[in-house]
């Protein structure tokens, strides 16, 4: 994995910059999540709206979970949703120097002081309170230590943190998204800032990063609310300007909880193999969250761009709707000319075991692809088409054979009679149609009657594209020898 050949420290200057700056920073430590590729994505929809720029920080300081196979899964799934960087990517622990010289300039204002405490001292003083872990604060009895006692402490070598004093006022911000958010500083605790190795902790590096980087907007999930008082205070600490802040609500599965993998596929790669389209992923993960007005749904990438605001970002949850993501993936396909998805299909089906040969499996994919939701679908109902083997007859197709009974065979001997009759080079849908009306005319029957024995026969289903361009696509030897093989297994029965 390439590492960033320079740090990102921009000029020393505390002035933001005039054109917005925002980040993605995503930790290695695991796949791609939805909810991550939805924040990436918000971030470079703004970015492209308003001119700015667009960087991706690799969050890489938790070295022990950290990957570089997981940072690339990142950066493929960034890039197959077509969401680019205008910056990096940078690796957040390759400028640790920076984040503990902020820390050690903290110690030196006086906004930061040395702790000494053990993790059993910690301990003791979490078991003398309530019991519960969550209302703990640091009594700050290292803050009232005098300065020969902790200089005498460092001499001797003692192992120690560096803490942030949080300041006793209100820590208030407007945000973008949910509007004014209030905290009181007496009721956050001294966080550690830097680690007794020299390492410092998320809160410290992350406003270290985004001082450095001149990050004018703070585009996330809700999810960090409660550390956004802590970063403000780190920020007026510093003497750096605050960035915008815009909270993005979490997702939820359809039960109403956090998206996780018991609601199905979580990683943007898994909905990639899938056979989901970049486009219609991109889409659908816009409008989770985001409304563009008018109620509307398919949307191309110029015009997100053209009306994306951070003001449009709903307060509610959003939900994870599988079933929407497949409609809206069915109408990009329907949309798509065969050639953008034929390599696709054509992968999937040499895995499923099907070979096309020299065979032009495109007017196929046109034939099927209105009805598929999938590129998956699609390759499903291309071999069917072109092999009687994947066909299987489904309820519905099982439904119409018991009621109609025996003319369910003497139909398709009727229609099989009648393409017969046409060659290789007639066998078009147009003279396909006229054929098989003709043998219904012939023989008294409703025209319905006629093709759905036809189309049960050759895809196992009642449902299908129109039944002349299902006998078309199917080809005509390979048709005729399915229908008549249906016709003997029906006079079996």
């Amino acid at each position: 994995m390439l590492r960033a050949t320079q740090h990102f420290s921009l000029s020393g200057t505390n002035l933001m910059p005039e054109a917005p700056r925002v980040r993605f920073a995503p930790s290695p430590t695991g796949y791609l999540h939805v909810g991550g590729a939805r924040t990436a994505l918000f971030n470079w929809l703004f970015a492209q709206h308003t001119g700015g720029a667009f960087v991706l920080r690799i969050e890489d300081t938790d070295k022990a979970r950290s990957t570089d196979a997981h940072t690339k899964v990142i950066l493929e799934g960034l890039t197959w949703l077509g969401v680019t960087w205008d910056e990096g990517p940078y690796f957040q622990g390759a400028e640790n120097a920076r984040h503990r010289a902020d820390a050690e300039r903290l110690l030196a204002l006086g906004k930061g002081y040395r702790c000494f405490c053990t993790k059993e001292e910690l301990e003791a003083q979490r078991n003398s309170g309530d019991g519960s872990t969550d209302s703990f604060k640091y009594d700050r009895r290292c803050l009232r230590l005098p300065a020969e006692e902790i200089a005498r402490r460092v001499s001797q070598g003692r192992s120690s943190v560096i803490r942030f004093r949080m300041p006793d006022a209100e820590i208030a911000w407007e945000d973008s998204v949910h509007g004014r958010i209030s905290f009181q500083g007496t009721d956050l605790d001294d966080l550690v800032i830097l680690r007794s190795d020299g390492t410092p902790i998320y809160n410290m590096a992350v406003v270290s990063d985004d001082i450095a980087m001149r990050i004018t907007h703070v585009i996330r999930g809700d999810d960090h609310i409660s550390n956004t008082p802590k970063q403000i205070a780190l920020y007026r600490a510093l003497g750096a300007p605050l960035p915008q802040f815009a909270h993005v609500p979490m997702i939820l599965g359809s039960d109403g909880k956090k998206l996780s993998k018991r609601h199905g596929a979580t990683a943007v790669g898994d909905y990639q193999d899938q056979g989901i389209l970049p486009t219609a992923m991109r889409n659908f993960l816009a409008l989770l969250g985001w409304s563009p007005g008018e109620d509307r749904e398919i949307l191309p990438v110029d015009e997100m761009v053209r009306l994306f605001s951070l003001e449009a970002i709903q307060k509610k949850s959003a939900v994870f709707d599988t079933a929407k993501l497949e409609w809206m993936n069915g109408q990009y396909l329907s949309a798509m000319p065969a050639d953008e998805f034929l390599g696709p299909v054509e992968r999937q089906l040499a895995l499923m075991g099907v070979a096309t040969g020299s065979r032009d499996i495109r007017p196929i994919i046109d034939a099927v692809k209105s009805r598929a939701r999938t590129v998956l679908q699609i390759a499903e109902r291309v071999a069917v088409r072109m092999d009687g083997s994947f066909a299987v007859l489904d309820a519905k197709g099982e439904a119409l054979i018991k009621k109609m009974g025996p003319a369910y065979g003497a139909n398709l001997a009727h229609a099989v009679a009648a393409v017969k009759n046409l060659s290789a080079p007639d066998w078009t849908a147009a003279n396909l149609i006229a054929a098989i009306t003709a043998m219904a005319e012939q023989n008294g029957l409703k025209l319905g009657d006629a093709m759905q024995p036809i189309r049960v026969a050759l895809t196992g289903s009642t449902v299908s594209e129109p039944v002349n361009e299902l006998l078309e696509v199917v080809g005509r030897d390979n048709a005729i020898r399915r229908i008549e093989e249906a016709v003997t297994s029906s006079s079996s029965h």
